[in-house]
């Protein structure tokens, strides 16, 4: 795995985000959610510093990032793309949103456009299983998504692009 060097603005970040929580072992969660929202994502580094700021293992942190699918340890794009894949979701037809997304956007999930604007992911469960399919992008939630709308919601963020 490449490694980075952080910057001061990252780690005075997650110094921050660590002592505003006591050094807490128990706001794990609280310190990555802060970290991510102003880093954006949560790379290796970044939780090395963590684990140490908090006194426990690099291992633990990484097990909370990997586990819980909000955290992203690669860099995400300015309008991150989020497919629901829960039962509901998937039973109407979220595989071929997700197989839309992809041709349109030309990458595959898990990856960021070259531009940086857009990357594409998928999540387990939004809880919104009445509106199934659902589209998050950003914090906004699009629901009972259908193929058609795919090319609509990619052009409504490029025009807040240009």
């Amino acid at each position: 795995m490449k490694t980075i060097k952080l910057s001061s603005f990252a780690i005075e970040t997650v110094e921050e985000a660590c002592s505003d929580f006591q050094y807490r072992e128990d706001e794990l969660i609280n310190i990555l959610h802060r970290c991510q929202h102003k880093l954006g994502y949560l790379p290796a580094e970044v939780q090395e510093i963590i684990a140490q700021k908090l006194q426990m293992s690099v291992a633990k942190v990484y097990g909370v990032v990997s586990f819980y699918s909000f955290f992203s340890m690669i860099p995400q794009g300015k309008h991150p793309i989020s497919i629901c894949m829960g039962t509901a979701c998937y039973v109407r037809g979220a595989e071929k949103l997700v197989d839309e997304f992809k041709r349109q956007l030309r990458i595959d999930v898990g990856e960021t456009t070259q531009d940086g604007n857009f990357s594409l992911s998928c999540l387990r469960c939004v809880g919104a299983c009445g509106l199934a399919p659902i589209v998050m992008v950003g914090d906004k939630v699009y629901g009972r998504v259908s193929v058609k709308q795919v090319k609509d919601i990619i052009c409504e963020y490029q025009k807040s692009l240009i």
